[in-house]
C-alpha cells in the first residue's frame, strides 16, 4: 500500500516532467546543451505566463488567491502544465492529501484549517482591500497565529529598546509578531509590522525604524546617545545596512544583522515545508435501513472569490433515540458519517463526528421533546455536488440516511453579493482564541441555525447575514452603505428599521450584520423578513428573505417546561 501511495502521488508531477525531459536528453552535450537549457527555462517561463492566462477563472483563482501562499514553485509549474480540467481537477485532491496531517482518518486538518485562516484573515484584518491580501493576512495563512503579539493600534509614545538605540520618540500604529519557532526558519522569530497612513493596512517591515514617526523631525524623537550629545540624528540617513535606526550604546543584536533580516524577509514569505504523505483508500458500506429521520440544512459563506464556506447543520429529535440508564443518567450515542462527492462519483470531503446526549432521570422525558443539533463547516468551490449523511444509533443499530443534491452559489466579484440569511436561535461573540473554531461559529461569531424557524413571543431572533463586494472610498477605507429591515404578514408591513454601514461591523468590502429581533409584538403566525441593502457609492442592491413563526403563547408555556436539547 506504501509503494502504490507513493506512485499516485508522484503519477500527476510525472506526467508533465516527462515530455520536457526526454526532449533535452537528444540535445547536443556540452555548451549546446547548457544554451538548450537556458532557451528552455526562458520558453518555459514565456509558456507558463501564456498559460495562465488561457486558464478557467475558477483555476486561476485557486492557484492565485487560495493556495497562492503555500504552493510551491514546483507544483506552480506543474499545474500549469496539466492539459485538461480532469488532471486538474486530480491535482488539487492531490495538492491537499500531500499535506494532510492524519492521512489515516478521512479529515484533513490542514486544508480546513488553511480555509479557517483565510476566513479569519478577511475578518481581521481587511482594509480597503481583503485581509487575505495584507501583509498580516498572507503571513498568518502561511503560519498561523503568533504566539505573543505586541499591538500598538494607535500609535504614540514609545520607548525604544536598547538594539534599537534607547531613548523615547512617538510611533505610527505598528504590531510586533512574535513565534516561538517556525519549522524551516527557527527560534524566536519577531516581525514587525508599520501602518504609516493610519488606514489600518499594516506592512511588513525589515527595517524598525519605519514606526518612527518623528524620524525626519529635527531635534525630536532622540536616542540615548543623541540626547547626550555623543551621536548626530543625521548618522541615521548614512547608514548602509537598509533602517535608519540611531546608534545603540550596546552595539547591534544577531537578528537586526542587516543579512540576517533580508533573509528572514525571504524566508517567511515562502510557503511552509510540504510533508509527503501516503494514501489510503476510503471503504463505504452500502445502508440497507432508514429508521432514524432527521433533518437538515445548509448556508453558504464567501471565503474567497472561488472558495465558499457551507455549514452542514442537522437536528435530530431526541425521541429518536435509545438511551440507556447508567447511574441515574441517560445516554443515547449517535455517529455520524458525511460524505461530499462530485456528480462523476470522485469524494472531494467526508467528515465523521459521535454525538452524544447525557439526562439524568429527571429531565429524560422533557428531553425527549426536545432535539440535538450538530454542524460541521466544509469549504467547497462553486458547483453542483452530492451530499451523503448517514446516522447510526449505537445503543439500537438503527440507521438513518439522506441523499440530496448540494448546489454552491458562485460569488461574483464585480457586483454586490450576500450570504445566506440565518436565522437563529443563539448569536454570541467568541473569545479571539475560539475565532473560526467549533461547531456554529462564523468568522468570530457563534450562530446557531433555527432549523425549524420557529420562535415563541419571549424570545429574541437572531439575524446573521454578511454582504460582500461593496465599493471602498478611498479617502475613508471604508463602504458607505444602508440596510433596511422589514417584517411582513400576509403582505402587509408590521416592522420596520434601517441601519448604516457605520452602525454595522465592517471589514474593508465586507459588513456583517449580527443583531437579536425582539417578537413579544408580534401576534402568533407566519411572517417574511426582509432585508434590503443598498451599495451608496455603486446604487447596487441586494434583497435576502426568509420566512418564520411566531408560535402561541400555549406552546411556549409547555416549552418552558422542557429540558434544553441543544
Amino acid at each position: 500500500m506504501e509503494r502504490w501511495g507513493r506512485v499516485l502521488v508522484f503519477s500527476v508531477l510525472a506526467s508533465v516532467w516527462v515530455l520536457p525531459v526526454s526532449a533535452r536528453a537528444q540535445d547536443t552535450p556540452g555548451k549546446q546543451d547548457t544554451h538548450a537549457r537556458q532557451e528552455t527555462d526562458k520558453e518555459r517561463k514565456q509558456r507558463e505566463k501564456r498559460l495562465l492566462k488561457e486558464l478557467d477563472s475558477q483555476y486561476k483563482k485557486w492557484l492565485n488567491e487560495e493556495v497562492g501562499y503555500i504552493l510551491t514553485d514546483e507544483e506552480r509549474s506543474a499545474f500549469l502544465r496539466l492539459s485538461n480540467n480532469e488532471e486538474r481537477e486530480q491535482f488539487i485532491e492531490q495538492f491537499w492529501l500531500r499535506r494532510d496531517p492524519t492521512p489515516d482518518t478521512v479529515e484533513n486538518e490542514f486544508k480546513e484549517e488553511h480555509y479557517r485562516r483565510i476566513a479569519y484573515a478577511n475578518e481581521r484584518f481587511a482594509s480597503g482591500i481583503p485581509g487575505w491580501k495584507t501583509d498580516r493576512g498572507r503571513i498568518y495563512i502561511i503560519w498561523g497565529p503568533a504566539d505573543e503579539i505586541e499591538s500598538h493600534p494607535s500609535g504614540g509614545s514609545y520607548d525604544r529598546p536598547p538594539e534599537e538605540g534607547g531613548g523615547s520618540t512617538s510611533t505610527y500604529p505598528f504590531e510586533k509578531w512574535r513565534y516561538r519557532y517556525l519549522e524551516g526558519i527557527g527560534n524566536d522569530v519577531i516581525l514587525e509590522f508599520v501602518d504609516p497612513s493610519g488606514s489600518g493596512e499594516y506592512r511588513l517591515t525589515m527595517d524598525p525604524s519605519e514606526k518612527d514617526a518623528l524620524l525626519h523631525v529635527p531635534g525630536a524623537g532622540l536616542s540615548q546617545l543623541e540626547a547626550m550629545g555623543m551621536a548626530s540624528k543625521t548618522d541615521r540617513f548614512s547608514r548602509t545596512d537598509g533602517t535608519h535606526l540611531p546608534r545603540g550604546l550596546g552595539g547591534t543584536p544577531a537578528r537586526m544583522n542587516e543579512f540576517d533580516r533580508l533573509e528572514l524577509y525571504a524566508k517567511i514569505q515562502k510557503p511552509p515545508p510540504v510533508k509527503f504523505k501516503d494514501l489510503e483508500e476510503l471503504v463505504s458500506s452500502r445502508i440497507v435501513r432508514n429508521q432514524v429521520h432527521f433533518d437538515y440544512h445548509f448556508d453558504f459563506l464567501r471565503v474567497t472569490s472561488d472558495t465558499v464556506l457551507v455549514p452542514i447543520t442537522v437536528q435530530v429529535p431526541n425521541r429518536q433515540l435509545t438511551f440507556q440508564n447508567r447511574e441515574g443518567v441517560h445516554s443515547a450515542v449517535l455517529n455520524l458519517f458525511g460524505r461530499i462527492s462530485t456528480l462523476s462519483g470522485r469524494i472531494v470531503q467526508t467528515f465523521e463526528d459521535v454525538i452524544t446526549r447525557d439526562f439524568p432521570e429527571s429531565l429524560l422525558q422533557a428531553s425527549l421533546q426536545a432535539s440535538s443539533i450538530y454542524q460541521k463547516a466544509v469549504p467547497l468551490r462553486p458547483g453542483l455536488y452530492r451530499l451523503d449523511i448517514v446516522l447510526k444509533d449505537v445503543q439500537s443499530g438503527n440507521v438513518g440516511v439522506i441523499n440530496t443534491g448540494l448546489r454552491v452559489p458562485r460569488f461574483e466579484d464585480d457586483k454586490l453579493e450576500a450570504s445566506t440569511l440565518i436565522l437563529a436561535d443563539l448569536i454570541e461573540r467568541v473569545p479571539a482564541k475560539q475565532v473560526g473554531l467549533g461547531q456554529f461559529v462564523l468568522g468570530s461569531t457563534k450562530v446557531r441555525p433555527k432549523l425549524n424557524q420557529e420562535f415563541f413571543p419571549n424570545e429574541k431572533m437572531g439575524i446573521f447575514l454578511q454582504l460582500y463586494n461593496l465599493k471602498v472610498d478611498d479617502k475613508s477605507h471604508r463602504a458607505n452603505a444602508s440596510v433596511e429591515f422589514r417584517v411582513r404578514k400576509d403582505q402587509q408591513e408590521v416592522w420596520k428599521t434601517a441601519e448604516t454601514s457605520e452602525q454595522l461591523r465592517q471589514t474593508g468590502e465586507q459588513i456583517t450584520i449580527e443583531r437579536l429581533l425582539p417578537l413579544n409584538s408580534l401576534q402568533p403566525g407566519r411572517y417574511k423578513l426582509e432585508i434590503l441593502a443598498t451599495d451608496q457609492l455603486t446604487n447596487q442592491t441586494i434583497l435576502r428573505t426568509a420566512d418564520f413563526t411566531v408560535k402561541p403563547a400555549v406552546a411556549e408555556k409547555i416549552a418552558e417546561k422542557k429540558a434544553p436539547g441543544r
